[in-house]
């Protein structure tokens, strides 16, 4: 059997990517590749349709890598066995790449193939064969189409192209003192060298005056008089914190604005309670008397 189809992408992309078994295998309608399946012998299932019936295989795919001259052709060879029955079968396709100007520019693969195979293959007509296979091939076409659209060859280029890791990175010295060496001193004309240790020292002066930063003398001292500059508070935690143990100021209340809210205390109730009792009692008591008062009487 003989047919051509068309793929539109150039000669070198298309063969590229055709020495993928991988690639090749998942382009092929109706195939479902195991997962634990090697790249270069791709192994699964193929639902292939024949008239009124469909057969399943299992099998693998193998791929010729093709020789060096710009019209080698690339061998696909496959081979599977019935999944329901003892008929096996085996495919040789010859692919010859071309380049194509229609439909419009990109590659022309003729194809020529054999099939070998027995059981249910057999049952089939020799016309219902040769279009099961000619409609095999158009839509292996399309399939390579989108797949080289989603996963793009790599282009020689780029992968000739050295990576991150394989950039050879220079031993680092021993000597302590190369950086050191390695630093340029500066010229006499440089702007380090033009301020003397006068104007350095009044650099830092003017960097830790009262004016810049009183706040941080008056947080980070300690004495009389940096509690009277401080805040009453802060001065109180002070000196409570001093001569204490970590763990007794770790596991100290706070104190100050820190310390918690106690609850408040029901009060009015507490005292209505308490009032309550003693009433009760003298109603009882009264009651008791005047009933027998009555009684006197009677």
């Amino acid at each position: 059997m003989e047919h051509e189809v068309y793929v539109p992408f150039p000669v070198g992309t298309v063969r590229q990517a055709l020495t993928e078994p991988e690639r090749v295998a998942r382009c092929v309608p109706g195939a479902q590749l195991d997962a634990e399946a090697t790249a270069h012998r791709p192994e699964g299932r193929l639902r292939l349709r024949i008239g009124s019936s469909t057969i399943t295989y299992r099998g693998s795919l193998t791929v010729s890598e093709p020789g060096d001259g710009a019209d080698a052709a690339v061998t696909v060879e496959a081979k599977g066995t019935e999944t329901r029955g003892d008929g096996a079968v085996a495919l040789t396709l010859t692919v010859r790449l071309s380049p194509a100007t229609e439909p419009g520019p990109g590659t022309t693969l003729s194809c020529a193939g054999t099939v070998h195979g027995d059981g249910r293959l057999t049952e089939a007509t020799d016309r219902s064969a040769e279009s099961a296979g000619r409609r095999l091939l158009d839509r292996f076409a399309e399939n390579l189409t989108e797949d080289l659209r989603q996963r793009p060859v790599p282009d020689a280029g780029q992968a000739a192209r050295p990576g991150v890791f394989d950039t050879e990175v220079p031993p680092p010295s021993l000597d302590p003192h190369s950086d050191e060496d390695a630093a340029e001193p500066a010229g006499p004309g440089d702007p380090a060298d033009a301020a003397g240790p006068a104007d350095t020292a009044d650099a830092l002066d003017d960097l830790v005056s009262e004016d810049r930063v009183p706040e941080l003398r008056a947080e980070h001292a300690y004495g009389p008089e940096a509690d009277a500059a401080a805040p009453a508070e802060a001065a109180h935690a002070r000196r409570t914190m001093i001569g204490r143990s970590a763990e007794e100021v770790d596991h100290a209340p706070p104190r100050g604005r820190y310390a918690p809210v106690p609850a408040p205390e029901t009060g009015g109730t507490s005292a209505t309670l308490r009032w309550a009792a003693p009433a009760a009692a003298v109603v009882l008591a009264s009651a008791v008397v005047v009933g027998r008062v009555l009684r006197r009487r009677r």
